[in-house]
């Protein structure tokens, strides 16, 4: 394969330049897309891909405890092993879209694969801080345990949400931007269809993880009532049709200096601020930086996201597109 097709399959290997971050376009992809090419050659399929990053990813986690001088190597161990296990996370996506191998449990897998990786980080963390803390307040937290418990039970929701709030309006946004086909949303009234047809004795699993998925997507739905009015008067106007491309482009127009702060909630930034934290040794201040900027940067995003929602129904029911 020449290099001219090998960059033109490397662009399909991509979401969109819209949603790519810096970084990733920089570094992750790139890797991701070697090691996608390599599973192609070897025959393994994005699920396992995924599964690779989730033991890399947990190991990663695990070797951040050690705060000591002489465990410190362990944690640079660490950090390499987290962010190996981000090219994998990277790779599976590529490998599914180079291969066409697209599955609603692929798509789950990927999303979850993460939160193993966070709660290895988070209870090393929390460890780390109790029996290692040395700097302030270190030794607040090794007199008042419950503190750093409940810091970082709060961080981890608050996890949980701007993560699952980062990818619908990501997926909402390449949804306008590619179509049904290039995008991964979902609603509760499809995923309650396929829910019914599953049965508990014959596909207890599936029905298992199909239950959680559409509770996952039914608080997506919750926190965004604005654009969930406009996706019902799309939907009413238009049905399985086409969206005028005219309203497709003011969409992107209106949701696009929004992206950057969806990928500031995904990985990069996050993981970035974890890793100043454990090497200055106050991993209580990445809980405080989730918990604070992070918090802010998503209250904003859905803010703002809601008004430009609500501008663009008023618009569509005025006839302008």
């Amino acid at each position: 394969m020449n290099f001219k097709a090998l960059k033109q399959e490397y662009k399909a290997s991509l979401k969109s330049s819209d949603t790519e971050e810096h970084i990733d376009l920089f570094f992750y992809r790139p890797l991701g897309f070697a090691w996608a090419k390599i599973f192609e050659k070897l025959g393994v399929t994005p699920n396992v891909v995924t599964i690779l990053s989730i033991f890399l990813g947990v190991a990663g986690g695990v070797l951040l405890y050690f705060g000591d001088s002489s465990g410190r190597w362990l944690n640079y161990l660490g950090i390499f092993l987290i962010i190996w296990a981000n090219t994998y996370d990277s790779a599976d996506g590529q490998l599914a879209r180079l291969t066409k191998q697209y599955s609603r449990v692929g798509r789950i897998l990927d999303g979850v694969s993460g939160d193993f990786w966070f709660v290895a980080i988070y209870f090393a963390l929390v460890f780390r801080e109790l029996n290692y803390g040395d700097l302030w307040p270190g030794d607040f937290f090794a007199q008042h345990n419950w503190v750093i418990w409940v810091l970082a039970i709060a961080a981890g929701g608050c996890h949980a949400k701007q993560a699952a709030m980062a990818d619908y309006y990501r997926q909402f946004h390449l949804y306008f931007l590619k179509g049904k086909e290039g995008s991964e949303l979902d609603s509760t009234q499809e995923l309650d269809k396929d829910y019914a047809k599953l049965t508990w004795s014959g596909n207890f699993m599936s029905k298992l993880t199909m239950f959680f998925y559409r509770n996952y997507t039914a608080n997506q739905e919750v926190m965004t009532p604005s654009m969930q009015r406009l996706r019902r008067e799309l939907k009413q106007r238009y049905g399985q049709g086409e969206i005028p491309q005219s309203f497709r482009d003011a969409f992107r127009k209106q949701s696009f200096p929004l992206i950057k702060y969806t990928n500031m909630l995904s990985f990069n930034t996050r993981i970035i601020a974890m890793f100043i934290s454990v090497i200055i040794n106050m991993p209580w201040l990445y809980f405080a930086f989730e918990l604070v900027v992070l918090n802010l940067m998503m209250v904003y995003m859905i803010v703002s996201h809601e008004h430009r929602c609500k501008t663009l129904l008023k618009e569509l029911q005025d006839g302008k597109y």
